[in-house]
């Protein structure tokens, strides 16, 4: 790996260290805007979904976009927009716009987390980019898990704090990506061949109707399927263990932050080994599998430290899951790595608004349900991945 590739990637991983640190630092204080304006859970529902669904719209259009114009404007562009979403956030009083801030928040995570894929995939050889998407993988779970205690730092000062200094973050990495990333035309690593000039001059939907192999089109419905099934894991975790288990707030915080830990060291540190030793499909097959096995204990156990190891077996499956299939999907293909990781975000935000929605409504009926449910969707996961190892021999 060159010392321009090198630097090309600390640049991104910094870029998406803060943006994720951003969006975190205001999770812890949603409820306290709920009450200082009187909004309903109607209300406070509505803005997630308006981020889930620009984001899923917006996704494979922004990503076909950079494939056409470079990954440097999107990504710059895209952080741009994050941190005006933020200040429009903190300074505003009214709905409407509370409401236009989340949204505009989904399309600054379309335009920035696919580019950035994408660019990995530019710059890298097949070999070395299970490293950098764990890399990635590692920077995007870093800020996540440290914004929330922050952020409710920040809250002490003010409950619009953390918001603010969500869209300083947003402008100082915007600075940072505009100055120090090179420009896509001036860069050897960023230089396409002629016949993927020519997919570029083609239409969106041209491209996507070349782009669904049979490989690629099992590895899609799997990308749906499995983004069902962890976000229906995620949503109602702390509600189920809480209702069901009796876990209280210690022993939630502590699962989160071991979890967290683990899935640093796992995504920076291990992936890349894991990926040479067994292959992605093999990873997927097994993270899927590990998974159901950490469900059913969940569901039927109640021994606390049983269930404590039995969620971390869940939560690293997951951690192990997500950067796995997206370095899969970027070996299949050497070309529109844009639209290729926008269709990926897209279908994630699909199963991400589902998930939670089923997963919340079977609760309410029954407490074994929901996650019963989340068992099969692993379990039709795991035969999937024999589907995508068949597609792939067959394809060779």
């Amino acid at each position: 790996m060159s010392k321009q590739v090198k630097s090309t990637i600390g640049i991104v991983l910094f870029c998406e260290f803060l943006i994720c640190l951003g969006m975190s630092l205001i999770f812890p204080v949603m409820p306290f805007i709920r009450n200082e304006y009187h909004f309903s859970a109607f209300d406070m529902g509505m803005m997630s979904s308006l981020f889930a669904l620009v984001q899923f719209i917006a996704s494979p259009i922004v990503g076909r976009l950079s494939d056409k114009t470079g990954r440097k404007p999107m990504l710059v562009w895209g952080l741009v927009v994050f941190a005006l979403a933020e200040f429009v956030f903190a300074a505003t009083s009214k709905l409407w716009l509370f409401d236009l801030s989340r949204a505009v928040d989904g399309l600054s995570a379309a335009m920035y987390v696919p580019t950035s894929m994408a660019l990995a995939a530019d710059i890298t050889t097949k070999e070395q980019r299970a490293k950098v998407i764990g890399w990635l993988s590692a920077a995007f779970s870093g800020g996540l898990m440290l914004g929330p205690g922050l952020g409710g730092l920040l809250a002490n000062i003010s409950y619009k704090m953390p918001f603010w200094v969500a869209g300083v973050l947003g402008i100082i990495s915007a600075i940072v990506a505009a100055v120090a990333l090179p420009a896509d035309e001036k860069e050897a690593f960023y230089e396409r061949s002629e016949s993927a000039g020519e997919e570029l001059s083609e239409s969106s939907w041209v491209a996507i109707k070349k782009m669904l192999t049979p490989s690629l089109t099992v590895l899609f419905i799997m990308i749906l399927v499995s983004a069902f099934g962890l976000a229906g894991f995620e949503s109602i975790y702390s509600l189920y263990v809480n209702q069901v288990h009796h876990f209280d707030l210690t022993i939630i915080a502590a699962v989160l932050t071991v979890n967290g830990v683990l899935s640093l060291i796992l995504q920076a540190f291990l992936f890349d080994r894991l990926v040479i030793w067994f292959g992605e499909v093999k990873i997927i097959r097994w993270s899927f599998f590990l998974s159901v096995l950490g469900t059913l204990v969940v569901i039927y156990d109640s021994s606390h430290w049983q269930l404590f190891v039995a969620t971390l077996v869940v939560y690293e499956g997951f951690d192990m899951l997500r950067p796995a299939i997206t370095t899969l999907l970027t070996k299949m293909s050497d070309s529109n790595q844009g639209l290729l990781n926008g269709i990926n975000m897209s279908l994630t935000s699909v199963g991400n608004i589902i998930g939670p929605l089923i997963s919340g409504a079977l609760l309410d009926t029954n407490y074994q349900a929901p996650y019963l449910v989340v068992a099969v969707i692993m379990l039709i996961s795991f035969f999937i991945t024999f589907a995508v190892s068949h597609e792939m021999q067959t394809a060779k």
